[in-house]
C-alpha cells in the first residue's frame, strides 16, 4: 500500500507546479495519514494505512522547526515563493488549526514577509467558524471542489460523512466569495465497477454553475501528476483542461491550470 509522503512537520522546498517555490507544512502525524476524505487518487495514499503512532505535532514544534528551516535558508540566499499547509492528509482537522496560522504567519513575518502563505484543504471543516476565520488570514485558501455533482464527489473523494454533499460544500465556499481559490483534480478511470469521469459536458456545466455562484478570485484545474493508490485512474490531457479552462474563461472567471 502507498504510504504517507512527508516525516516531518516543515518539508520541502519543493516546486510547486501551481505556486511556484514552495516550503510544506505537515500539521498532521509523520508516520500516519489522518484525513476527512480517502480520495482516490490522493498522492498519500488511502486511509487504510492508520493515524500512525506520533499524533498530531505541538505548535511547539512547529514553530521552533519553521523558524529553524526559514533561518537556514535566509542565511543560504534561499529563494521562497509561498509556505503552503498540505501534508499527511486535512491540515484543518489539526485540533490548533487556527493557532498554527497564527505561527506560520508570524514566522514567516520574521524571515521572509514576501512569502504568501497557502492552505490546500479538502473545504470538509470551512463550516466551522473558527477554521474559516484562520483560512481568511492565509494569502491563498485553496478550496477543493472536485465535482459539482454529489455522486460523482462521492466516487472521487470518498468523504468519510455520509452527509457530505457538493451542494452543501458549495454553499460554504459562497461565504468565501473573492477570498476563494476553487482548485478541481480533472480525472478519468474506474472505481469499484463505476466510470469516473469529472470531464463530461454535464460535469463541466454543473461546475461552471458552481462557480457563477461562488465567485471565486481564481480557479486551479489540474490532473494526476504522480502515482496514484487506485491504479484504474488516468490524467487528462492539457487539451481537455484547457477545454474546461476556456469555457470558464469565457464566463469571466481567472483559471490557472496543471497538466
Amino acid at each position: 500500500m502507498q504510504t504517507v509522503l512527508f516525516h516531518s512537520t516543515v518539508f520541502g522546498p519543493i516546486h510547486s507546479r501551481r505556486l511556484g517555490v514552495s516550503l510544506g507544512i505537515n500539521l498532521l502525524p509523520d508516520d500516519g495519514k489522518i484525513c476527512s476524505f480517502d480520495c482516490i487518487y490522493c498522492e498519500a495514499g488511502f486511509n487504510a494505512q492508520g493515524p500512525g503512532t506520533t499524533g498530531f505535532p505541538s505548535m511547539q514544534r512547529l514553530q521552533a522547526d519553521l523558524r529553524a528551516k526559514l533561518s537556514e535558508m535566509k542565511e543560504a540566499g534561499s529563494a521562497l515563493d509561498v509556505i503552503t499547509f498540505s501534508g499527511n492528509g486535512e491540515p484543518t482537522l489539526h485540533p490548533q488549526f487556527p493557532q498554527a496560522v497564527d505561527i506560520v504567519i508570524a514566522v514567516r513575518d520574521e524571515f521572509y514577509p514576501e512569502a504568501k502563505i497557502s492552505v490546500l484543504t479538502n473545504s470538509t471543516q470551512i463550516d466551522c467558524p473558527e477554521i474559516a476565520v484562520a483560512l481568511r488570514k492565509a494569502d491563498n485558501a485553496i478550496l477543493k471542489l472536485d465535482s459539482a455533482v454529489t455522486s460523482t464527489m462521492r466516487l472521487i473523494d470518498r468523504p468519510n460523512s455520509p452527509d457530505f454533499t457538493s451542494e452543501r460544500v458549495i454553499g460554504y465556499l459562497e461565504n468565501f466569495g473573492e477570498k476563494a481559490i476553487v482548485q478541481t483534480m480533472l480525472l478519468r478511470g474506474e472505481c469499484d465497477g463505476h466510470t469516473v469521469d469529472n470531464t463530461t459536458p454535464e460535469e463541466v456545466d454543473a461546475l461552471i454553475d458552481a462557480v457563477s455562484r461562488i465567485k471565486p478570485r481564481e480557479v486551479m484545474l489540474y490532473t494526476i501528476d504522480r502515482p496514484t493508490p487506485l491504479k484504474t485512474l488516468s490524467k487528462v490531457s492539457v487539451d481537455d483542461l484547457e477545454r474546461v479552462a476556456r469555457k470558464l474563461r469565457d464566463k469571466g472567471f481567472n483559471v490557472a491550470t496543471a497538466g
